[in-house]
């Protein structure tokens, strides 16, 4: 069974960093490419980073290039997402998601605001 547990959010000042974690479970997460989505309340989820199975090759949204970073470590089958210079508007349920599509399995998500 697929399962993928994402941690690391809270309430940061504006300017301010988190890193996020997804655990994942139950495929082989090295041989998977892995993506960052978020929601904020009222809109339709919104694609931010993508990151190979290696890690050799990531992208990301207009909205966050240059201040986020995506990650893994294969070797503790974990996905991060270091944020930085946090924006209120980056307040949102962040989900990491199996696979390279917005719509694939994702987990429980993980709650950032983002206020000062």
């Amino acid at each position: 069974e697929v399962r993928l547990v994402e941690s690391g959010g809270g309430e940061v000042q504006p300017g301010g960093s988190l890193r996020l974690s997804c655990a994942a479970s139950g495929f082989a997460f090295s041989e998977t490419g892995m993506t960052w989505v978020r929601q904020a309340p009222g809109e339709v989820p919104e694609w931010i980073s993508q990151i190979n199975g290696i890690g050799s090759s990531t992208d990301y949204a207009d909205s966050v290039q240059g201040r986020f970073t995506v990650s893994r470590d294969n070797t503790k089958n974990t996905l991060y997402l270091q944020m930085n210079s946090l924006k209120p508007e980056d307040t949102a349920v962040y989900y990491c998601v199996k696979g390279i599509s917005i719509g694939g399995v994702r987990g429980q998500g993980t709650k950032v605001t983002v206020s000062s």
